[in-house]
């Protein structure tokens, strides 16, 4: 289960990233600017972040199964669609709709693992579900980067076509049905809850820090690929593609969040991981030490990744029994940060400054490490009010 949940979030989340590579490619093949070529990104998380809170409720109604599995036939055909379209009006369309179809996941999953889990194994296995997500900034890119290098930008959609017909099947076939269904339960109930959320000060920080965490991470990704590209460095696309593909090593703490959040606390831990990646991302225009740069860069990676199991965790347990639209809504804030992220870089890239670029993306960063500084320690007397 954890392994189908894992690889099902990896997969899926890789849509999001697929198109930061293709920016640059799509500019010169549709003839639009870069910031309209940043779209294909940004409505896809728009889409996504919309899709965040419905189908929570809806899975509670009709089973969280069935509705990641039908998620999956829909991205499957969607993303056979955008391969086949030559108009890049049709290419934002639809990957608003890819963006809504991969909503299905995230959130849902999330609710699975707490009721499919036992207690002792929950963190883990959610822990594990989160690096599928971060792992899926480093997989989507530099896949998208090797085949539409070698087969064009179209192929990267026909073989993500593939995989999600395969992890359809594999869903289907292995992950077993929750019992928790309330085919009574109203979705727009849950909905009409989340002005409640925001009457407390801790989910509102929270919340906060969510929009400007992957926000931060997008915009870095996009700004990368041009700072290596350009005369400081000269590297070449697979080249940066081995650059990017070292931000795994940061990943590979997303699963010890739970365990060191046990031993040092959820708070310490998310706010090292926030002082981590700022430091880390306000560093790398700094660099011009290719060695020196990628280190730094993992440092950044790996500081998201420990604030996103620890984010998550604070979420739920700031949202007391509203936790699941709680949850619902922070990934709608999450991506709808990823939405803007391309937008922020290209406008930073004006400056013709990477040094400036990378300072004034960690000074975005820098608000939700204060913001987290903010939260109040004894937060179960506020969930408890």
């Amino acid at each position: 289960m954890t392994m189908i949940l894992c690889w099902a979030g990896m997969v899926i989340m890789s849509s999001l990233y697929v198109t930061l590579p293709l920016i640059p490619l799509f500019s010169d093949v549709f003839g639009v600017s870069s910031t309209q070529a940043a779209t294909a990104g940004s409505i896809f998380s728009l889409g996504f972040a919309i899709g965040c809170l419905i189908y929570g409720p809806l899975s509670e109604k009709y089973g969280r199964k069935s509705v990641i599995f039908i998620g999956l036939i829909a991205l499957t055909c969607i993303s056979l669609l955008i391969g086949l379209v030559r108009d890049f009006s049709w290419i934002i369309v639809l990957r608003g709709f890819q963006g809504a179809a991969a909503a299905t996941f995230s959130p849902v999953a999330l609710a699975y693992a707490v009721e499919m889990f036992p207690a002792q194994k929950r963190v883990t296995a959610i822990g594990f579900i989160t690096t599928g997500f971060m792992v899926a900034g480093i997989v989507g890119q530099v896949m998208s980067g090797i085949v539409s290098q070698y087969y064009g930008w179209n192929a990267i959609f026909y073989f993500l076509a593939v995989v999600y017909s395969i992890t359809a099947i594999l869903v289907l076939k292995f992950l077993p049905k929750a019992d928790f269904q309330n085919p009574n339960s109203s979705i727009l109930d849950p909905i009409r809850n989340i002005g409640k959320l925001f009457a407390r000060k801790n989910l509102i920080l929270a919340y906060l820090v969510a929009l400007v965490l992957l926000m931060s991470f997008v915009s870095m990704s996009t700004v990368l690929g041009t700072y290596l590209s350009s005369s400081t460095f000269g590297l070449s696309k697979q080249e940066i593609l081995y650059v990017r593909s070292a931000g795994v090593l940061g990943m590979l703490l997303s699963p010890f969040a739970g365990m060191l959040a046990e031993r040092f606390g959820t708070m310490k831990i998310l706010r090292g991981g926030l002082l981590l990646a700022v430091l880390g991302l306000a560093s790398l225009g700094l660099i011009s030490n290719l060695t020196l740069l990628v280190i730094m860069s993992v440092i950044f990676i790996a500081g998201i990744a420990l604030v996103g199991p620890a984010l998550i965790s604070l979420v739920g347990q700031f949202g007391g029994q509203s936790r699941g639209i709680a949850v619902s809504v922070y990934t709608f804030i999450l991506f709808a940060g990823t939405s803007l992220g391309p937008i922020i870089a290209i406008q930073c890239m004006r400056t013709d400054n990477f040094s400036l670029t990378f300072i004034l993306l960690a000074l975005v960063l820098g608000i939700g490490f204060l913001a987290s500084c903010l939260i109040r320690n004894d937060a179960a007397k506020e969930v408890g009010s």
